[in-house]
């Protein structure tokens, strides 16, 4: 079939480019503290039953609060991979794609994302279904939580410079983010200190790359690496 729609598609003109928006650094230590305290808005468990319930109120503080908390989260894995992912795999390759196999990418990718409920791949597949499905409540509920996301994820930075680079907790994150900004991956991936840089085809906005603050899942590789 032809490739599934990206996500850029599914958010064209929600967001476009520019090196001038008002950005600030996630402090993951005040995050820590924050996320703890259990009469608060910002309390972890609430937060991410909001986002479950796709609550679309949430302020940007409490969604910047539900993405970088999630670092501390039992569950929180940057490197694992889903045993569901291959067979997602085998139907979105498939030439034609019928009803059938539309529910299966939306079994697949909910099992998913319950490993990781901010699988952006997995959200963007599962939209695609929901969408060729007409199940449109299903469809809204994943476009909050994928917006939810991508608010947090674009609040942290513009990935200019390093002090201006887009805070991640999982690398696919970079990826994804190109593709809703309307880039192309250029090809080539460096790790600089705790910075991922990609760079990035000839665009508008004449830059070679964007930098990517990737230090959680550094320190979720090193804990893995001493046990």
């Amino acid at each position: 079939m032809k490739k599934i729609i990206l996500i850029t598609f599914i958010l064209i003109g929600h967001l476009t480019y520019s090196q001038d928006w008002d950005f600030e650094k996630p402090d993951y230590k005040k995050i820590e503290k924050n996320i703890q305290m259990e009469k608060s808005n910002l309390f972890y468990k609430t937060l991410m039953n909001r986002f479950q319930q796709a609550d679309s109120t949430m302020t940007l503080e409490e969604k910047r609060h539900l993405y970088y908390g999630y670092i501390f989260d039992e569950n929180y894995s940057p490197y694992s991979r889903s045993s569901y992912r291959d067979s997602l795999r085998v139907v979105v390759q498939k030439e034609e794609i019928d009803s059938l196999d539309l529910n299966k990418i939306i079994v697949f990718t909910n099992e998913m994302l319950l490993k990781n409920p901010f699988d952006l791949n997995a959200i963007n597949y599962q939209l695609y279904s929901l969408e060729q499905l007409g199940n449109n409540e299903s469809f809204e509920k994943r476009m909050i939580q994928l917006r939810i996301i991508v608010d947090a994820l674009m609040s942290s930075g513009n990935g200019k410079s390093k002090k201006k680079a887009f805070y991640v907790i999982y690398t696919s994150h970079e990826y994804d983010l190109l593709n809703i900004l309307g880039f192309q991956f250029g090809g080539s991936q460096s790790l600089i200190e705790h910075y991922d840089y990609l760079t990035i085809t000839e665009n508008e906005a004449k830059l070679e790359g964007l930098y990517f603050d990737v230090s959680p899942c550094l320190n979720s590789l090193t804990k893995m690496l001493k046990k």
